[in-house]
């Protein structure tokens, strides 16, 4: 915890908004979609489905293959627990469906399905998108596929392929593809991160948009996120301090930007810490 805190602190030191930008690219980024102000319909989907979650007193046995929890000590947990304390927060799920809505990807690679909570809002940003959730916990990928069969969420017709799992084995049998965005929310370790990250590269365009969850989990994690920014295929990163966000474009000059997401500096400092 004193970890995060103090790398906190060092973000909102080092994060700017819109003005400072020099780069169009992001500048628009940042402008038209981070800072987006509009109250999509969408949103409202996204909240009952969260809101049905956390309603959820069920309990399920998680097989955890990741970094591990640090609130839970047990592998038996109720939904609504799981729901609340490890799932994307409802700014960023906010966020997720804006950055789809805005770059259009036609084929999306989620790596961490959980309950679906990030899933939701990859799936209602745009109807014609093919996605793929990865998820190595049975249980949690049922009760997150039971959840998009419910006709109430009105979730479009888009073609969401569940599969349930371990993340390695799934990229050892990668048929040759392109995804246009890849979700990374799965095991918030340095040796996974680079392992997914060399795994994935394959599969990228000049336009792919990759976003690693939690780059400021652990030390391990900021060291993975330094490698990563220092790849020379990366061109443009931002760190929105929850997240880190990569770009491939050949014709951007290489750049890195720590951008706070919300505008101005929340006070609001463990809404935008998972733990």
């Amino acid at each position: 915890m004193q970890h995060i805190i103090k790398s906190y602190l060092k973000f909102l030191f080092h994060s700017k908004n819109e003005h400072g930008i020099h780069s169009p690219f992001v500048f628009d980024l940042v402008t038209k979609c981070f800072y987006d102000n509009t109250k999509y319909p969408e949103y409202e989907a996204i909240k009952s489905y969260r809101k049905s979650l956390l309603e959820n007193k069920n309990t399920i046995e998680v097989t955890d293959f990741g970094a591990g929890s640090r609130v839970f000590k047990s592998n038996t947990r109720e939904i609504s627990k799981i729901a609340q304390t490890a799932g994307i927060t409802p700014k960023n799920a906010e966020l997720l469906f804006r950055i789809v809505r805005y770059f259009q990807p036609k084929s999306i690679l989620e790596i961490g399905t959980s309950l679906g909570l990030a899933t939701s809002a990859l799936s209602l940003a745009n109807e014609n998108t093919k996605i793929i959730t990865l998820e190595g916990c049975p249980n949690t990928m049922a009760t997150a596929k039971k959840m998009f069969q419910v006709s109430s969420f009105k979730f479009p017709n888009n073609a969401v392929d569940f599969v349930n799992t371990e993340f390695n084995l799934f990229f050892e049998n990668l048929k040759p593809q392109i995804f246009d965005l890849v979700y990374f929310d799965g095991n918030h370790s340095k040796k996974a991160t680079l392992e997914y990250f060399e795994a994935l590269l394959p599969t990228i365009s000049n336009d792919s948009v990759w976003i690693f969850d939690d780059i400021h989990w652990s030390a391990e994690m900021e060291e993975a996120w330094e490698i990563i920014k220092n790849h020379p295929k990366v061109s443009v990163t931002i760190d929105t301090f929850q997240w880190g966000i990569l770009f491939f474009r050949a014709e951007q000059v290489k750049e890195h930007f720590i951008i706070n997401p919300n505008k101005t500096i929340s006070s609001h400092l463990f809404e935008r810490i998972r733990f």
